[in-house]
């Protein structure tokens, strides 16, 4: 005790020392013209000796800015950064005590031009118009850190444990590099791989439409984009990755990846071979390919596990990208992939009957294998300054097979055997796509006047060969049993062609009008033969009439749209609204009869959004959307589908198009000062005409089912986020809350009797982020997912079900060039049945050591170390309650080999610093 007390009595005296040294600086930035507060304008303090940035913040709507730091007892510079104006710079000895510097004013640079500002020095945050801009050399990390590690460090940036990038509240959905996709716009393959030292700036905008972005029209979509450009001198040059590793019972990974850069010019090169459930190239810098580590991808919050199954892969992609003159750039990509899965699963599932429930259990041994080949191209063509063209065809082209079997067995409510099935098929598939986009517009020399005009086509084709041999026995009832042995062949295609023009006129600086139509013309075909094994002939020659079909789908639609916009300063209000007239023709021909459906539809839609600034880091946006969509052919089209032995599924022809209405509001405020920000988003959807299915069950358990319309259901989502970071020292804190909620009404229809299901979920979380220096990471968090359904006509008044999720990642980087990393996780399920286990633990390690000034990392990893993991989920609906558990990677242990490469221009001698920016005279 008496240890305990000295070691208290000295924490308390170094905090106090600590914090006497202290201090606080503040002041007011101002126009020094108009007196007008500069909101946003960034001060910071930097050495004279080599620039080194010690301190920043960001001036809020009053001007005011608040710095607090240590005291510094040598020269340092007072620098105030701002888009426009001269840069502010003032020499202070040293700041010994706090300090109000009281009114400090910029002078307007009569040179700054709309795309041109002239400066000296870059700020760690600079506001470019609806672009918010972190130079990268003011944030310090590691100097083998990716461009994750390097987001984490920016204020209101949040990455969670899924991988996924908010900014200020708002989901990041495309990452680009120097304004080019890596590979891909969602940012996996990039975060993990590209390094944090050839960054120069992240540039955070709204994303856009690739036809907003050529018409410079600002953006309506709900998310933000991430354009990473890299620096000048870094930009020619090699990096990349090489690892290959083997553990027991016999797991496997390898990947490589390369990249080569020469000015505009970009080539990757990646491939990837594992069989631990890695189907991409994101690689994790601890726990590499390892499937359920850290970052993993699965978002399932009903699953208490990983995925569906075991997958062995085999990737490969090649990446490039190229201004082959100021004209013409070019974009292209080829990736292939193998995939196998293999998987084992049971389900128990009770279904509500008005007569009473029934209860199905169920098991299944599938085996997956899908081959892909992807081709994308991308040609952007200034044909002069004010027009541009852009052409981007994809080709698409995969083979898969299917080996499965299956059985099931369904019991009434008393325990009496209503019916059992087995099951055993094989199935082959090759799908080709192709698809493209042709981009155009055309600017005028009148401001906003632009003619912009979009085709896109989308032409599939695939055939697939299957063999069932199945057997189904009814103890219920007089139904005869159903034994199956036939070869079923299938050849759908679909094309879809599209076309969309629009004029813009501005009526005044702040109102433009829009009009235009959308021309779309889409048909689909569907041959389906089966065929009965002939013992006679040992083949699949008689044609099986009940399952044979024949159906074609055919619209064709015109849509005249008109659009306003109303654009200020601090608010911009877009009002859309078009009609489509719609020619809708069906055909089927079943058993001989030919069935004609002909309808013709006048729908209409209309999009309302109105969004306000109050200031550059807090704003709301409140959109309502009001949208028709037809019915699919096959739930229109009066054709038995008896390809379930257990359900009978037969289109309505009388169904009608489905009226939606949404309704969504979304706020965001982010405090630059503090780094601490929130936001909270509300959406509901309320459906007329919505369409369901409708079940009858015979003595037996077999169901016939069809579709009707119904209105009147609902879904209301709301999501709550609040984040905070703070930084003392070496230590850094970032923290956080999430709240997402969902309400429902649904409806389901079982024998004629219409039952409602209210459904409410609740999603808590918390999570802590601590960062000691370059040596220490711990990040532990919770989250709870509480889900009720609450039913009405039926013998069952409610369900509900509780998951718990606890999850802590640790990451030590000490001793020099050892790296030590643990990920520990415990799940639990309240409800689920008895036949699952509730709850389990999952952990995971990592130790590697670098050689070769961390060139070269030789790893240990260990997947599962109690050997507990599992996939079981609990689905809830409207008519039933589903249990399902699927097979997971158990405990193995893998030994690795990671290389890495990389040699860029101006590189010897560099490394990142916690400050310092660029010099630059002069930048477009």
């Amino acid at each position: 005790m008496t240890k305990f007390y000295s070691f208290l009595l000295l924490f308390i005296f170094c905090y106090t020392a600590s914090a006497q040294n202290d201090i606080t600086i503040k002041g007011t930035v101002l126009d020094i013209n108009t007196q007008q507060p500069l909101e946003l304008a960034t001060v910071y303090f930097t050495t004279v000796k080599d620039s080194t940035i010690i301190e920043y913040a960001t001036t809020d709507k009053n001007g005011v800015f608040r710095i607090n730091t240590k005291k510094i007892d040598k020269p340092v510079l007072l620098k105030i950064n701002y888009i426009g104006y001269q840069t502010f710079v003032e020499e202070q000895k040293g700041l010994s005590e706090s300090k109000d510097f009281g009114k400090l004013y910029l002078l307007e640079n009569v040179n700054a031009l709309d795309n041109v500002v002239i400066k000296t020095e870059a700020p760690p945050i600079t506001m470019k118009k609806d672009t918010l801009e972190f130079n990268a050399a003011s944030y310090k990390v590691r100097p083998d850190s990716n461009v994750e590690t390097l987001l984490k460090q920016l204020p209101g940036v949040d990455v969670d444990n899924d991988g996924k990038v908010t900014v200020n509240g708002r989901e990041v959905t495309q990452f680009l590099v120097n304004g080019k996709a890596f590979f891909d716009k969602d940012g996996a393959l990039l975060l993990k791989n590209l390094p944090a030292e050839i960054v120069k700036k992240v540039q955070v905008s709204d994303f856009k439409s690739k036809k907003e972005e050529l018409a410079k029209q600002e953006s309506t979509s709900d998310y933000s984009s991430i354009n990473l450009t890299v620096d000048e001198k870094k930009n020619k040059g090699y990096f990349g990755k090489m690892l290959a590793g083997y553990g027991s019972d016999e797991r496997y990974e390898s990947s490589l990846l390369l990249n080569f850069f020469n000015n505009k010019r970009k080539i990757s090169v990646l491939g990837s071979s594992n069989n631990i459930n890695s189907t991409g190239f994101a690689q994790d810098e601890v726990f590499d390919n390892m499937g359920g580590g850290r970052n993993n991808s699965g978002r399932n919050t009903g699953s208490t596990g990983g995925g569906k199954g075991i997958t062995q892969s085999n990737l490969f992609g090649v990446n490039y990208t190229d201004d082959w003159s100021k004209e013409l750039a070019a974009t292209a990509s080829y990736n292939f992939a193998n995939t196998i899965n293999k998987n084992e699963s049971k389900a128990n599932q009770l279904s509500f009957l008005p007569t009473g429930n029934i209860l199905t259990e169920s098991d299944a041994k599938t085996r997956n294998e899908n081959t892909e080949n992807k081709a994308n191209f991308e040609l952007e063509y200034k044909i002069n300054p004010t027009t541009r063209l852009v052409v981007s065809p994809k080709l698409n082209q995969a083979r898969s097979n299917s080996d499965s079997f299956s059985s099931s067995s369904s019991d009434d409510e008393n325990g009496q055997a209503m019916n059992e099935s087995t099951a055993k098929s094989y199935r082959e598939n090759t799908n080709t796509n192709f698809a493209n986009t042709i981009n155009f517009n055309k600017a005028f020399e009148k401001k906003s006047r632009n003619l912009s005009f979009v085709f896109d086509n989308n032409n599939t084709n695939t055939i697939s060969d299957g063999l069932n041999k199945s057997e189904t026995i009814f103890y219920q009832g007089d139904k005869p049993n159903d034994l199956r042995d036939q070869d079923t062949k299938n050849e759908n295609s679909s094309d879809y062609y599209s076309a969309d023009i629009e004029y813009t006129e501005p009526i005044t600086d702040s109102l433009r009008v829009r009009f235009g139509s959308d021309f779309d013309w889409r048909n689909e075909v569907k041959d389906q033969k089966t065929f009965d094994f002939d013992a006679a002939t040992q083949a699949y020659t008689d044609l099986n009439q009940s399952l044979t079909t024949y159906t074609t789908s055919r619209q064709n639609s015109v849509s005249p749209k008109v659009g306003i916009t109303l654009q200020k300063s601090k608010y911009t209000i877009n009002l859309d609204s078009k009609t489509s007239i719609v020619d809708y023709d069906n055909y089927a021909l079943y058993l001989g009869k030919e069935t004609e459906l002909n309808k013709k539809y006048a729908l209409p839609f209309a999009t309302a959004q109105f969004r306000y600034r109050f200031s550059r880091s807090k704003n709301l946006t409140l959109k309502y959307d009001y949208s028709n969509t037809l019915p699919a052919s096959n739930y229109l089209l009066p054709v038995a589908n008896l390809s379930n032995p257990l359900n009978t599924i037969i289109g309505n022809p009388n169904l009608n198009p489905i009226e939606k209405n949404t309704l969504s509001f979304n706020y965001r405020n982010f405090d630059f000062r503090t780094r601490s920000g929130y936001s909270f988003n509300v959406r509901g959807d309320y459906f007329n005409n919505d369409i369901f299915a409708t079940s009858f069950y015979d003595d037996s358990g077999k169901r016939t089912t069809s579709y009707i319309n119904t209105s009147g259901t609902y879904v209301v989502a709301a999501d709550a986020r609040w984040n905070q970071s703070i930084k003392k020292d070496a230590n850094v804190f970032r923290y956080g809350l999430a709240l997402n909620g969902t309400y429902s009404f649904d409806k389901g229809f079982t024998n004629a009797v219409m039952y409602n299901a209210k459904s409410t979920a609740v999603t808590p979380k918390v999570y802590l982020s601590y960062e000691y220096g370059e040596v220490l990471v711990i990040s532990p968090s919770y989250s709870l997912s509480y889900n009720e359904t609450k039913y009405e006509n039926y013998n069952r008044d409610a369900s509900s079900n509780v998951l718990h999720k606890v999850n802590l990642q640790t990451t030590t980087y000490w001793p020099t060039n050892l790296i030590f990393g643990n990920d520990f996780g415990y799940t639990y399920n309240s409800n689920i049945s008895g036949d699952f286990k509730k709850d389990f633990f999952l952990w995971n390690t990592s130790l590697s050591y670098g050689f070769f000034d961390k060139k070269i990392y030789a790893k240990v990893k260990v997947y599962d170390i109690l050997n507990q993991n599992q996939s079981a989920t609990r689905t809830i609906s409207a008519t039933s309650i589903r249990d399902e558990e699927n097979t997971v990677l158990k405990r193995y242990v893998m030994f690795s080999l990671a290389y890495k490469i990389g040699n860029f221009s101006g590189k010897e001698g560099q490394k990142r610093k916690g400050g310092g920016g660029e010099r630059q005279e002069r930048e477009e």
